[in-house]
């Protein structure tokens, strides 16, 4: 499995990292890395005069908190259409 890995060089916050990482996963990696410095250009204009570690701790708050409202979107919406569905065959019934 590690064979079909690539070298891939990143930098967060100003510091060079070398990771190894999927063929396939490199793009999405390489737009959640543009993501992460991207925010944290934003809180450094937001809040100035903080340590880089402020910054990179707020980015990962934010990270996980949009994570979180994305799964819980998510689920609301399985959960819509599974009660859709459930409306469908409960009016399929009735109707035939």
């Amino acid at each position: 499995m590690e064979d079909n890995l690539i070298p891939a060089n990143i930098m967060i916050a100003d510091r060079h990292f070398r990771i190894k990482v999927e063929p396939a996963d490199e793009e999405t990696v390489r737009h959640s890395i543009r993501i992460i410095n991207d925010k944290v250009m934003e809180f450094k204009k937001t809040f100035p005069g903080k340590d880089m570690q402020d910054y990179v701790s707020m980015v990962l708050i934010w990270f996980a908190t949009e994570f979180k409202a994305e799964a819980t979107s998510s689920m609301d919406a399985g959960t819509v259409m599974e009660k859709l569905n459930q409306l469908e065959a409960i009016i399929d019934t009735e109707l035939g």
